[in-house]
């Protein structure tokens, strides 16, 4: 699975990994970011998250486009016991793409183009 981040230069874009238990049993997730570009993603609301039976949660993950260049990183949902069971580790692809650069600013000066 692939999750894109894409917006403008400099946009802070949020996206969410919705997690689903159809088990009778909790579990538990601890996220780690891997990769090239895994700085530059963060997980706001922690590294772990924990699924009661048959409820849904989700993890965000944040990423600020500073760069031009695609951004790339994987995420990786490794299951903690809980109760003696073990979910599946999850992954996750993460990839960035600027879609337009709005200025921040303009500045107008005056100068002569050409002098004998």
């Amino acid at each position: 699975n692939t999750i894109e981040f894409t917006g403008g230069l400099h946009a802070t874009i949020v996206k969410q990994v919705y997690l689903k238990n159809p088990q009778s049993h909790t579990l538990a997730y601890s996220a780690i970011l891997v990769g090239r570009d895994a700085d530059d993603f963060s997980l706001p609301k922690g590294n772990t998250v924990t699924i009661p039976p048959t409820r849904e949660d989700f993890i965000n993950v944040e990423f600020t486009i500073c760069f031009l260049r695609p951004a790339e990183a994987v995420l990786i949902l490794i299951s903690n016991k809980v109760d003696g069971v073990d979910g599946a580790t999850l992954t996750f692809s993460l990839k960035s793409e600027v879609k337009n650069i709005d200025p921040l600013g303009t500045i107008k000066c005056r100068s002569p183009c050409y002098e004998l």
